[in-house]
């Protein structure tokens, strides 16, 4: 395994290679609502870098990273503790945009160009957003607002990632990746958790305001049987005033249809596949896996490679298992 980790001062424009002076190297992609993340060690003798500087990681000749310095945190023997995000640290910012009849890609696309960021691939999800207003948000939950009404109105999940200073956006069902994780097959550790607490909701209730009335429209769907089982488990939702009686109604039985059920996840600790990122989906092999025996594609919800004395390792974090 062969790895380059390129840091280029832009003051200077001088350029290293200090992957010999670097023992660990750490990168990790959330499938929502953070930038990937590099952090690194470094003895800083020899060269000069500031915040905003460019670092870019490969590993066998293929980019896995490419982003800039944010933090840098030194001791008193000029060893320096670097943390670098991609392009989707600039969507941290806060925003106020009102979309109507815009897909998620459009949506996508305009905030790029304020924001002055380059795109690459945008998928058309061939869903028009009857609405979307938000005030004072960050660019990123407003982008994932889009994808989540996107995949309740459509059922086709889409990831929103920085593709080595690209930012693009694919299906998940088209990003499969190579290699199978599982019994025999790079798996190391795992631990499976059921549950019901997290992102389980047996009730919804969508209520939009009406400024005639100065009362709010309820629109609701419910699971009796579940609410039997496991108690009224009920998620509340402001929604746009836009919305007609159809569309709101539609809006609370999907959410219902999604949210509705127990949630099965995994965290798999495995031996490094390079290039795997969060949002991928990925052939996960683990016979007698709790409740279920596991073989089937698995959507990726983080996942964390380290890099470490020529091993790599990585952590993969699954939150819905649909076996």
């Amino acid at each position: 395994m062969t790895c380059d980790l390129i840091l280029l001062n832009k003051d200077s424009g001088r350029s290293w290679d200090i992957a010999p002076q670097v023992q660990r190297v750490t990168y990790t992609t959330n499938r929502t609502g953070s930038p990937g993340t590099l952090k690194f060690t470094v003895n800083a003798s020899g060269i000069s870098f500031l915040e905003g500087d460019v670092v870019r990681f490969s590993v066998n000749g293929q980019v896995v990273f490419l982003g800039w310095v944010f933090t840098k945190s030194r001791d008193r023997y000029a060893v320096i503790d670097v943390t670098c995000y991609d392009q989707l640290r600039y969507l941290k910012a806060s925003a106020s945009y009102c979309f109507v009849g815009r897909t998620a890609g459009q949506i996508l696309t305009e905030i790029a160009q304020d924001f002055q960021l380059s795109t690459g691939v945008l998928e058309d999800t061939g869903y028009a957003i009857p609405t979307l207003i938000r005030e004072d948000k960050s660019c990123l939950d407003i982008i994932s607002a889009a994808l989540e009404q996107t995949l309740l109105a459509t059922g086709r999940l889409y990831t929103f990632f920085d593709d080595a200073g690209a930012l693009s956006l694919r299906e998940a069902g088209g990003m499969v990746a190579q290699g199978v994780v599982g019994e025999g097959s790079l798996l190391l550790d795992y631990t499976y958790k059921t549950d019901i607490d997290e992102h389980t909701y047996n009730s919804v209730k969508l209520v939009r305001p009406n400024e005639a009335t100065g009362r709010g429209e309820v629109f609701q769907a419910v699971d009796s049987a579940n609410i039997a089982r496991w108690g009224l488990l009920q998620h509340y939702q402001s929604v746009d005033e836009a919305l007609n009686d159809a569309q709101a109604a539609a809006k609370a039985r999907s959410m219902l249809a999604y949210y509705n059920r127990r949630w099965r996840s995994l965290k798999v600790k495995a031996l490094g596949l390079t290039g795997l990122r969060a949002g991928q989906m990925l052939l996960m092999d683990v016979p007698r896996l709790g409740d279920i025996d596991l073989h089937a594609l698995v959507l990726l919800e983080k996942v964390s490679h380290t890099f470490e004395n020529d091993v790599h390792t990585m952590d993969l974090e699954v939150r819905e298992l649909g076996v």
